[in-house]
This record gives C-alpha cells, sequence and structure tokens, in this order.
C-alpha cells in the first residue's frame, strides 16, 4: 500500500501532462482550422481572389454569372471558425463597382470579426433591386447591362460558395438597406429554402401601392434607370409578383425583422450638412409607412415578423450603423448558429 500511495502522485502527474497535451493539440488544431479558413486566397473565375485592401480577411473574389454574361465581384469575409452559415449584405440605390457599402462607415467586417459566419457583400448592381430584368440596364448608355441578380445571387453563386468557402446552400441569412431591403426581402420570400432569415432596414416595401411606383422611377432616374426596364409596363403581372407587399407567402418560417425610424434627425444627424438631414427626413418617412403597411399585412396573413421603429433616424449610415451592432449582429449570431 505504501508503494502505491508513493508512486501515485507521479500517476497523477503523468495523467494531468497527458490531458494537458491533449488540450495543446486541440487548441492547436482550432487554431490551424481557423487559419485555414481564413488565411488562405480562394480560387476564382480569374484564377485567384485577392486580398482586399479594407482587411479583416476579406477576399475579393470574381465569380462567374452565365446569366449576366461576366464577373461579378464579391468580398468575402470567410467564417471565423468554419461554419457553414452565410449573411448576404445588400446595398442602396447607390451602389458602386468600386466595392460594397457595407464595407464602408459600418465597416461589416469588423463587427463580425470573431463570428463563426461567412460575410457575403456582392459588388455592383445601382438601382437593380437586386432583380432579375426583363431588358438591360442602361446606366451606362454605352455598355449596357444585363441585370440579373435573382439569378445570381439564388442560383450561381451558392454553388461557388459551398466549394470554396463552406457555405451551406441552406443556411442563410440576407440583410439589405432602403433597396437592398427590397431585394432581400423578395429573394428570402422567393428562396425559402436559400434563406432562412431576412433584415428589411428602411425598406420600401409596398412597391405597386398608388404612388409608389411614381416615387421609384424618379429614384432610379437619378441613377440613369427606366424603371420599364426592370418589370416592364406598369400593369406588368412580374411588378405584383416582386413586391413584397403582395409575395410574402414564402417568408412563413423565416425569420422576419423590419425596421425604419422616424425620420427625425437624432443627436448624431446634426453633425451632417443641411442638404443631407433634409434628404434622409422624408425617404425614411416614406419607408416607415411602407414598412409598417407591410408589417400589418404580414400578421394578419400569419407571418411572424418582429418590428423595431426607432424614435429617432435618418435615411443614412448613423441609423443601420447602430442597426448592425445592437440588433442584427445578434439576432444573426442566434437563429443562424454563428456564435
Amino acid at each position: 500500500m505504501k508503494s502505491g500511495l508513493r508512486f501515485a502522485p507521479r500517476a497523477v502527474m503523468a495523467v494531468v501532462a497527458a490531458m494537458l497535451t491533449a488540450l495543446g493539440v486541440m487548441t492547436v488544431g482550432a487554431e490551424q482550422a481557423h487559419a485555414a479558413n481564413r488565411d488562405g486566397l480562394r480560387p476564382d473565375a480569374t484564377g485567384t481572389c485577392e486580398w482586399d485592401p479594407h482587411g479583416y480577411w476579406v477576399q475579393r473574389c470574381d465569380v462567374w454569372s452565365p446569366s449576366m454574361g461576366r464577373n461579378i465581384a464579391v468580398q468575402i469575409q470567410p467564417a471565423g471558425r468554419g461554419g457553414n452559415a452565410g449573411l448576404y449584405f445588400l446595398d442602396g440605390l447607390r451602389a458602386t463597382e468600386e466595392t460594397n457599402g457595407w464595407m464602408g462607415v459600418p465597416n461589416a467586417p469588423a463587427v463580425f470579426e470573431n463570428d463563426n459566419v461567412t460575410l457575403v457583400m456582392p459588388v455592383g448592381g445601382p438601382g437593380s433591386f437586386y432583380a432579375d430584368w426583363n431588358a438591360p440596364a442602361q446606366y451606362d448608355a454605352n455598355d449596357p447591362v444585363n441585370y440579373q441578380w435573382e439569378t445570381f445571387l439564388s442560383q450561381e453563386l451558392p454553388p461557388y460558395l459551398q466549394q470554396h468557402f463552406g457555405v451551406s446552400p441552406s443556411n442563410n441569412s440576407v440583410l439589405g438597406i432602403s433597396m437592398g431591403a427590397t431585394g432581400a426581402m423578395t429573394l428570402a420570400a422567393n428562396h425559402p429554402n436559400q434563406f432562412r432569415q431576412v433584415f428589411s432596414l428602411s425598406g420600401y416595401l409596398t412597391n405597386t401601392l398608388p404612388g409608389a411606383q411614381s416615387l421609384m422611377r424618379v429614384a432610379m432616374m437619378q441613377v440613369g434607370l427606366n424603371i420599364n426596364d426592370m418589370y416592364g409596363s406598369v400593369i406588368s403581372p412580374r411588378r405584383f409578383a416582386n413586391d413584397p407587399f403582395f409575395n410574402m407567402e414564402g417568408l412563413r418560417g423565416t425569420d422576419v425583422y423590419v425596421s425604419a425610424a422616424s425620420g427625425l434627425a437624432a443627436p448624431v444627424d446634426y453633425q451632417l450638412p443641411p442638404q443631407d438631414i433634409a434628404a434622409g427626413s422624408p425617404l425614411e418617412t416614406l419607408s416607415r409607412a411602407s414598412s409598417q403597411m407591410w408589417t400589418s399585412k404580414a400578421r394578419v396573413t400569419g407571418i411572424n415578423v418582429t418590428e423595431n421603429y426607432p424614435a429617432v433616424g435618418l435615411h443614412n449610415w448613423n441609423l443601420w450603423v447602430d442597426q448592425l451592432n445592437n440588433h442584427v449582429r445578434p439576432r444573426v449570431l442566434e437563429v443562424m448558429g454563428a456564435a
């Protein structure tokens, strides 16, 4: 017995050492998995993605779109720990061909830096509403663009993301502001097997109701586009089929979040030029009215929706940054299992 007691501490120490070694191996393995998922550039249509100068492990990848007949740039931040959830970020009316708007002021890659979800940020598509258009978009008269954004986002991009970034084609969330919110709601309703969650921030969700088409026509003219090229004439069935107000049945079972502020300036907005305040107020007021009409119908229809209507806020990044940090991110991590 004495011999057994004498050697027990050595045995215990051996077991502890073995456990620590195993934990060390597991830790190293986790770190290597993290590095493998984020540190390597993926293949793309030009050969290899490029590191985006923005940082935060964002890669700029060119993805071939057969429907549009060209490469579409997508800024992608891989999931922090190899998770299979994807979060699509859709831009506003004045989206540029240089970068997705969510890379700028809101700095979405920094917000989700430590999270286990792949950020998918398509570049371009000003005035497109992320729809499949009937006719070429004419914002550049010398180079008409064949907008087929819904096809790209729902059919062409997911296989690429699954193959090279491990994103499941059925475990995605989609978020949009303004024009992008309209597109996000349509995408989620039309493709419920792809998108489990949708966020509409300051969206326009009643696009065929009286007066809405005229407002959209004026807005699209500002970026050199004709609304008739999108869905056809004002009586085209496609207009109604792609109006979120008449296209919500596909959202049953989807986690739906709708938000729009009052159009009254928040304290932070008074740092903006007067013309920005003047422009942002009516745009947000219209979005609020449209969003509340949509949610009212959704509830009567039996669709579960979470509403958030800040008392102050204009149609600008000040509002959307707050939404991203305090509402979108926590909800994405919870619903998508991406913490």
